[in-house]
């Protein structure tokens, strides 16, 4: 699975059998904040979210930014992956939730 960035629109992004997942960031104070990971229906089930959200953190981490989530699965995804030091943002609502 090809994983692209596109650091103008702050996502990351791939297409599998003719859908897109992503995952939308942004960045301030020295902190990449995930905050949503979408992943169609169709092809959910599949770890396309976690590959998405460690792309992003991997990027976070070579620039030197602090992973932090506001969408609900990069939370869980940090939780799993205490060796990223992430953390929550203030905009955390929880599970099942994102900063819309």
């Amino acid at each position: 699975m090809e994983i692209i960035h596109y650091p103008e629109n702050q996502t990351f992004q791939t297409i599998v059998d003719d859908y897109t997942a992503y995952v939308t960031y942004s960045i301030q104070k020295g902190e990449l904040d995930i905050r949503h990971t979408i992943v169609p229906p169709e092809i959910s089930g599949r770890g396309i979210a976690a590959r998405l959200v460690k792309s992003a953190y991997d990027y976070a981490i070579s620039q030197h930014l602090t992973p932090v989530a506001t969408c609900s699965y990069a939370a869980v995804w940090l939780q799993r992956h205490p060796e990223y030091h992430g953390k929550t943002s203030k905009d955390y609502g929880g599970d099942n939730s994102c900063c819309l």
